[in-house]
């Protein structure tokens, strides 16, 4: 009542004034998430990292009363709606002449890293750069929001995957502390990925390599550590040295539907597509784990693929099918103009 009575006596209606005051209410009650520092959660959360990774729980708190929430972020996370998906737009903002220009450039000087890391890790050099052209266009492109702004935003005002995104700002905590960096004053993506090959701060403190030898793993100045770190991720995760990522497939009938549920992982052996109706275009083994992969675009039939290991692999990076194909047929591009 008072809120409506101090707008009427501002000029307005009194039953204007009253759904203004209701609008502004309900607009701030959607525009105050943060204030991290006076939230019980971020002291719960404070405390517990605190008493694991030994930091200074004073620190700490401080560090996340500056972090500020990012309704962008938040915005740009939440996932399409159904029929918005589409390979052809996702593949058109990859696989472009630009891309493999740059790729190519970004592979003639820095040839001799990718070359040891292709001998070092069994990952072949144009997929090492194909990922870092995926992800930053050959670290043009590391983002601008700041690391902790987007950290903070996701673990505390996203429940959907608060938890993921909360265990990622306790190792960005860690991370910032043991390389005496400000967490104040990194930036990077909207989901908190730091550097040329985007690595979330976790996967930065499992498996980022100093791959130029000068004791430091920095990914965001260094080409020949996201090199090196893209390269040793990989293989950490499978990586099988001379094998393919997919081959091309073909579908007759609705029979192969029920693979499309299974997803990218390779489950399904070589030997038991045609009881779905799926042929591969190129000999494989009866034995040779697949997954089907199917990409689709509302304006054009969709294009089938067999996922092999190497795709699951891709896909650890990034989990959607679109990603790991862009990857695949950028590092196609590059290496058939390379010769």
């Amino acid at each position: 009542m008072r809120r409506t009575a101090a707008c009427a006596a501002a000029g307005f209606t009194l039953r204007f004034a009253g759904l203004l005051c209701g609008l502004l209410a309900g607009a701030a009650a959607f525009a105050q998430p943060g204030g991290y520092a006076d939230r019980d959660d971020v002291h719960e959360f404070v405390r517990a990292v605190a008493g694991r990774d030994g930091l200074d729980e004073q620190v700490v708190l401080r560090t996340l009363g500056e972090a500020r929430y990012q309704p962008d972020v938040i915005r740009v996370m939440e996932p399409l709606p159904p029929g918005r998906r589409s390979w052809r737009a996702y593949r058109s903002r990859f696989v472009t002449e630009q891309r493999i220009r740059n790729g190519l450039q970004f592979w003639q000087a820095h040839r001799t890293e990718l070359a040891r890391a292709a001998a070092e890790y069994g990952v072949p050099a144009e997929i090492i750069v194909a990922i870092i052209g995926v992800e930053t266009e050959y670290g043009r492109s590391m983002g601008t929001f700041r690391i902790l702004d987007a950290l903070a935003t996701l673990a505390f005002d996203y429940p959907r995957r608060a938890e993921y995104f909360r265990e990622e700002l306790e190792h960005y905590l860690i991370f910032a502390r043991d390389e005496g960096i400000p967490a104040e004053s990194l930036r990077g993506s909207y989901a908190g990925a730091i550097g040329i090959p985007q690595f979330m701060p976790g996967s930065i403190r499992r498996w980022a390599v100093d791959f130029d030898g000068d004791g430091r793993r920095d990914l965001i100045a260094s080409a020949a550590d996201a090199i090196g770190s893209v390269a040793h991720y990989l293989r950490e995760h499978g990586w099988q040295a001379g094998e393919s990522a997919a081959v091309r497939a073909q579908v007759h009938g609705d029979g192969y539907r029920p693979l499309l549920d299974l997803g990218v992982q390779p489950f399904l052996s070589a030997g038991e597509l045609a009881h779905y109706g799926v042929s591969s275009l190129a000999p494989l083994a009866p034995t040779t784990p697949v997954a089907l992969i199917e990409l689709d675009s509302p304006d054009q039939p969709s294009r089938f693929w067999l996922g092999l290991q190497n795709f699951y692999v891709i896909t650890r990076y990034n989990q959607s099918s679109f990603y790991a194909m862009s990857v695949i047929e950028l590092a196609a591009e590059m290496k058939g103009r390379s010769r």
